[in-house]
């Protein structure tokens, strides 16, 4: 248990201190530890009445010839307007939703043995709400950070979504897309895009204004966008010669091997020292990999012509890690960070509407870049339900910097 912990300590004196042999009273001599336990206390609700109290002065009230002076309270402004969820309340449902992955009408009856009278439906609106309301801001704040970046990881992963402004059933795949800065670039984070489709329109639309480089697996929609290159990913070449189970295909991963055990050599060295050694000691195993690839005969469809063909056709991709030491070799990074989201699907099952899709990218999306943060992810949405009402974002949308999870006092009070 952590150190911090509240102890409650259980005393146990026998229970007649009178000696069986004299009948004197005996004296203590001594205590012992014999075990600890976790102790639960449950949850309980509780009704807060925000209260508003006028004051008016007497004696301005008396002399007629000025006007009576008056002061009044003001409660700060709720999260929702005109409803009983609270900062702690919202916090909760998306805490156990986006850290959890425990689904709305699974909370319901949780809620209802604490004492709150709700369903499915009221809880999915209020988290679409201060989704957009408080989080969004949040959101495109990193946002716009990330594409000050000049490296990114991207990935997309399907999903579901039911009712589609696009025509389609409810049955075709929905996507939801992940970008990832690199923690030599600054503090981390990782954005989520919820889209109904993998297009490069999709990828298009929210990287404008990037310029660099985008580290991601070899689908076709990762080319061809002026101003980014596109590091191709060394895991997913492995992962094809290692399928062409046969003695050339065990070559090729071997090569693959070989540069994942220099990465591991070079990991905590600088961006400049990392490129350094990767041009000294990789750079030849990349070229002498790709050379016994082009001047084999790998043909036809079996499984080693298409390691072959994979690892040819993103060649040039596959060597941008060589020239830039905060290049990854390969897109785990955003692998790693789209799990929450396909962990979650398997809980929540689908989106019924876009803008409850919506909503969850922009949940995991602050909930992932304030876990990789170090932040507790249910203070800091609290501190965020609890604040932004009262701060004018909109009119001041600089504010926001002060509630990054990077923050000094996010940091500082909101620090797991």
């Amino acid at each position: 248990m952590h150190d911090g912990i509240e102890v409650e300590a259980i005393h146990h004196h026998p229970k007649n201190t009178i000696c069986d042999c004299c009948q004197g009273q005996m004296i203590e001599i001594g205590s012992t530890l014999v075990r600890e336990e976790a102790k639960f206390i449950p949850a309980k609700m509780m009704k807060v009445q925000h209260i508003e109290h006028a004051y008016e002065c007497k004696d301005c009230k008396v002399d007629s010839s000025q006007p009576a002076q008056i002061k009044r309270g003001k409660a700060p402004q709720p999260a929702i307007q005109r409803s009983i969820a609270s900062p702690s309340v919202l916090a909760k449902v998306i805490y156990d939703k986006f850290a959890q992955y425990l689904p709305l009408y699974r909370q319901v009856k949780e809620w209802n043995r604490y004492g709150l009278n709700t369903n499915d439906k009221n809880l999915s609106n209020w988290v679409i709400r201060v989704a957009h309301d408080w989080l969004l801001p949040v959101y495109e704040r990193m946002k716009e950070l990330m594409m000050a970046k000049s490296v990114l990881h991207v990935d997309e992963t399907y999903g579901q979504i039911i009712n589609r402004s696009d025509g389609k059933s409810g049955q075709a795949n929905a996507y939801n897309w992940v970008f990832r800065s690199v923690p030599s670039q600054g503090p981390t984070m990782t954005l989520f895009q919820s889209a109904l489709s993998r297009a490069r329109s999709v990828l298009e639309s929210f990287i404008e204004g990037f310029s660099g480089t985008i580290v991601c697996d070899g689908y076709s929609a990762y080319d061809k966008l002026e101003g980014v290159n596109f590091a191709n990913c060394w895991a997913h070449v492995r992962r094809y010669w290692l399928k062409a189970d046969s003695k050339n295909g065990r070559i090729g991963v071997k090569y693959c091997d070989d540069l994942y055990r220099l990465e591991r050599q070079f990991k905590r060295l600088s961006p400049s020292k990392r490129r350094k050694k990767r041009q000294k000691y990789s750079k030849p195993i990349v070229e002498e990999f790709l050379h016994w690839v082009e001047t084999s005969p790998f043909y036809g469809k079996n499984a080693l012509a298409k390691a072959a063909e994979y690892t040819l056709n993103r060649a040039n991709g596959l060597k941008l890690f060589l020239n830039d030491g905060r290049i990854e070799m390969d897109n785990n990074p955003a692998e790693n960070a789209i799990r929450p989201n396909v962990i979650g699907r398997k809980n929540w099952l689908f989106s019924v509407s876009e803008a409850g899709a919506k909503a969850n990218a922009i949940c995991l999306s602050i909930a992932e870049t304030a876990k990789s943060n170090g932040v507790d992810f249910y203070e800091y949405i609290k501190k965020l339900f609890t604040d932004l009402p009262n701060l004018g974002v909109q009119q001041n949308p600089e504010i926001l910097d002060q509630y990054m999870p990077w923050s000094k006092m996010i940091q500082a009070e909101c620090s797991k």
